[in-house]
């Protein structure tokens, strides 16, 4: 389905809209996307909304169940969130309840009469609530005119967050042919939208064919990077640095078990934080929320178990320690930032090792069909005796096909969609009561099973999105605008994501005449090299490296080595990825990133085909020449000596000095790599250990380090001094 661009609506019915906006919400207008859903089930078609946390989702359907006569059904898998939607339409005098599980059964019929006397018009409830006969009797006899299904992902098995008891909603949507349907959910690509729809029954059997609605997912205040980092003790010195200027927000990690390490982290580190997990009882996860929520932590570290109903406006930052399983799932959790408008930071901190939990991840949630029917062998004979009561993770102890939880998990909820178990929830705690269905057809399972197979194939190509996003040259916000399919772009660079800078001032604009043979040369140079190598040995190649490994693949017989020698490394390293991002070379999704010329690429090599690139605003550095040997160290004054002879460069260094001294280690043998040549080359150990003990902060201190004289200075003063300002932050 396609995105509809706009619905027709006369006058009057818009006036009364922003009447009741005005009049009940407080607001002088609609933001961008919301007026159209509205209009679209008003004038008696069905919607799919697609807008990302924070852009105003929640008061379309609010909005539309008061301009629409009779009972306006909203579906929400959160009983918090219910809560604060309510009390939120309560203090503005809209007539708004709930039926959750937390109800009496006085509660619950006090509730149902405020309904069919129409003093309630607009009525919350879990997905669960469907289980319920007498809920769905209720509904035949009432007037619903429109059924509002939030987080509608949760209905598509193609979704990231799919749930068995959304499955329930496209039976209750043939039960009322008079409602209107409104899906809405934060994240859906094209296929996740098709899939919406196609379970809802929009479109089939009389309905008419819904309006797509994608909107919001432009979000110029987040500013979007990516750290790659190797340790943990780094990840933690970019949390430090980002604490600095953004105080409040959200750290979300894969796991329980690495919420709870990286807690103790911050805890070592006084920083002021709660935790949240779903492994936390009820109580400790309401507590934890309220009080994030209410201001009294800055700091939650959290699994994505966190994240429906948090509508935190002063929410400066979101990080992500561990790379997440899809994009939509990444843009749902970092959405949840900058919700009042004002510049947040978002950042993933990547190491590639952290994509064998989510791919652990992705095999619990795609079992091998033989590990489901051997499952559902274990189940059937658990069950033969009666049903069981427990929670759901005491599957995983009564089976032995799988050692996997989430493979349990999985299973349980694929049973029941197909009808060979039914499970009841027990109010107010997480006990199922789990027992066989009479007539159980496992035909059903074997013919899902191909489908399962495709399934597994999406959600690896998600996570291979994901880590494309993570190594993309490309605009981030663009990138994700792609995704998506929202075709409001950037024009130029965004400003605020890390390859297109923090300054939106710097504008892209085509070679100059002298810059041309530079781009033409370095594009041939990854052409002659295309799909073998990265960034490094190319640039290696192009400068003329003479190291080891150039050398053994006889990569400088090339016609292009050292076509740009002399060129400094940091230019050829800004241009590279310029190139990358104008579309002119492709990198690999993996950690070696290895490039490719794009068709574009050939076509700007030949120069039948012009390019925009940001080119740097001052002159980079000079290169340190290939193999120059390291100079004498220069001749000081007497008391400049006695200054650097206090540094004992053979006592074992302390802690906080062996950290910078494993960051310039680190720095160096990337600049080696770079020019292809030994580390050694760029500074010994013992200068590097220099650096480390005396911490200057100016070039005038750097240079009296033994081994950093005047040209080394030159070549890496200015590098050094950024990288230790930026590990004393």
């Amino acid at each position: 389905m396609k995105p509809t661009t706009s619905i027709s609506s006369d006058g009057k019915a818009g006036t009364r809209l922003d009447a009741l906006l005005s009049t009940h919400f407080g607001f002088s207008s609609f933001q961008p996307g919301q007026r159209e859903p509205i209009e679209a089930v008003l004038n008696g078609g069905d919607a799919v909304v697609v807008m990302p946390t924070g852009a105003g989702k929640s008061l379309i359907f609010q909005l539309a169940a008061l301009a629409m006569e009779g009972i306006t059904v909203v579906v929400s898998p959160l009983i918090s969130l219910m809560k604060d939607q309510v009390d939120g339409l309560a203090e503005r005098g809209l007539p708004a309840s709930s039926l959750n599980s937390t109800l009496s059964a006085s509660e619950v019929a006090e509730r149902v009469a405020d309904l069919r006397s129409g003093k309630t018009r607009l009525v919350y409830v879990a997905p669960e609530r469907f289980r319920n006969k007498g809920f769905q009797g209720l509904l035949a006899d009432m007037n619903v005119s429109l059924v509002a299904i939030d987080e509608a992902h949760c209905i598509s098995q193609w979704g990231h967050d799919f749930r068995p008891d959304y499955m329930r909603l496209g039976a209750v949507v043939k039960t009322l042919p008079r409602a209107r349907i409104m899906a809405l959910t934060a994240t859906a690509t094209p296929e996740v939208r098709d899939d919406i729809a196609r379970q809802l029954g929009l479109g089939l059997e009389g309905r008419p064919t819904p309006h797509v609605f994608v909107s919001g997912f432009k979000r110029d205040n987040l500013r979007l990077m990516v750290s790659h980092v190797s340790t943990h003790d780094q990840k933690l010195r970019r949390i430090r640095q980002i604490l600095s200027t953004f105080p409040t927000g959200i750290i979300y990690c894969s796991t329980r078990k690495q919420v709870e390490r990286v807690g103790t982290m911050l805890g070592d580190e006084k920083i002021k934080h709660l935790i949240y997990h779903a492994g936390l009882d009820d109580k400790q996860r309401h507590l934890t929320q309220d009080r994030f929520m209410g201001g009294e932590y800055p700091v939650v570290v959290a699994t994505n178990a966190f994240g429906m109903g948090v509508d935190r406006q002063d929410l400066r930052f979101v990080i992500h320690w561990d790379v997440p399983g899809s994009i939509e799932a990444y843009y749902q959790e970092v959405g949840r930032a900058g919700r009042d408008g004002n510049l947040s930071h978002c950042e993933l901190l990547y190491n590639y090792a952290d994509v064998r939990t989510q791919e652990f991840f992705l095999d619990g949630s795609n079992p091998d069909p033989q590990v489901i029917l051997e499952l559902w062998a274990e189940v059937k004979t658990l069950l033969g005796g009666g049903p069981m009561t427990c929670p759901l993770e005491e599957w995983g102890e009564q089976v032995h096909s799988t050692d996997n939880k989430i493979t349990v998990h999985t299973c349980m909820g694929l049973f029941e969609r197909c009808g060979l178990i039914d499970r009841e929830i027990k109010a107010g705690s997480r006990c199922y009561t789990t027992s066989l269905v009479e007539g159980g057809d496992i035909k059903r399972l074997r013919d899902m099973l191909p489908g399962l197979e495709e399934k597994r194939r999406r959600d690896m190509r998600k996570l291979d999105l994901m880590l494309r996003y993570t190594n993309t040259h490309q605009c981030r916000h663009q990138f994700i605008l792609d995704y998506f399919g929202e075709k409001a772009g950037h024009a130029g660079a965004c400003g605020n994501c890390d390859h297109c800078g923090f300054d939106p001032s710097v504008r892209s604009r085509p070679p100059t005449e002298q810059e041309w043979p530079v781009v033409q040369k370095l594009l041939s140079c990854v052409g002659r090299l295309d799909g073998r190598f990265g960034r490094n040995t190319i640039l290696a190649v192009a400068t003329g490296s003479q190291a080891k490994d150039i050398m053994d693949r006889n990569l400088h017989q090339l016609p292009t080595y050292g076509a740009l020698a002399g060129t400094p490394p940091d230019f050829l390293k800004s241009l590279f990825d310029e190139l990358v991002r104008a579309g002119a070379i492709s990198l690999s999704p993996d950690q070696y990133a290895v490039a490719s010329l794009t068709a574009a690429g050939r076509e700007i090599a030949w120069r039948r085909q012009s390019v925009t690139l940001k080119w740097p605003a001052r002159e980079p550095r000079p290169a340190a020449p290939v193999f120059r040997p390291a100079p004498e160290p220069r001749r000081t004054s007497k008391k400049a000596a006695r200054a650097i002879s206090a540094i004992d460069t053979d006592r074992v260094l302390s802690a906080a000095e062996e950290m910078v001294f494993e960051e310039l280690k680190e720095w160096r043998k990337e600049e080696a790599a770079l020019q292809g040549v030994p580390a050694y080359i760029v500074f010994g150990n013992k200068t590097l250990k220099a650096i480390a003990m005396a911490r200057p902060h100016t070039h005038s201190a750097l240079e009296k380090i033994p081994g950093v004289g005047p040209a080394k200075l030159e070549a890496y003063g200015n590098d050094l001094l950024k990288l230790l300002a930026e590990l004393d932050r």
